[in-house]
């Protein structure tokens, strides 16, 4: 599990930082119940035959949503992100978000690559991130955030 990785100093170019996820039906049902995308491809069988898939998929920014996982962990402000989604992930498949930090300057701005693959070691989504990283004072804030137990991180529990 990642977990608050900036408190520990870890935040330089080319460090890279691993999850990874199974993705099921439910997951799926409450993402478009919270974002109400009802898309018949990830409900309708029939409506998924016609598109010429095997069974309905998960959608994209569920999959994409894994790099949130990550740069929560980093206390990462995100200022942009864009995503190519390259394959269909389907319920039951095991999805592994890699993401390595790019690029970091002396105001904290970084930019970061993040690449997606399924159990097959298939490429199903590609993402690019940029935002800001913790500065000095917010990683020693961070420190102590996790020094009391980090109350506010749910990855802890």
């Amino acid at each position: 599990m990642l977990r608050r990785q900036a408190a520990r100093g870890a935040l330089a170019p080319q460090s890279t930082f691993r999850i990874t996820r199974t993705f099921c039906q439910d997951d799926t049902e409450s993402f478009g119940a919270l974002t109400r995308d009802y898309n018949p491809v990830h409900y309708e069988q029939r409506w998924v035959a016609h598109k010429g898939m095997r069974a309905p998929i998960c959608h994209g920014l569920l999959v994409g949503s894994m790099l949130c996982e990550v740069g929560g962990q980093l206390g990462w402000l995100a200022s942009g992100m864009s995503f190519r989604f390259r394959r269909p992930v389907y319920f039951g498949d095991t999805v592994t978000c890699e993401l390595t930090i790019r690029s970091i300057d002396a105001r904290f701005c970084a930019t970061a690559d993040c690449v997606l693959t399924n159990q097959q070691g298939e490429v199903v989504v590609t993402a690019m991130l940029e935002g800001y990283l913790p500065d000095r004072d917010e990683q020693a804030l961070l420190q102590a955030m996790m020094d009391e137990g980090d109350p506010t991180n749910g990855a802890r529990r």
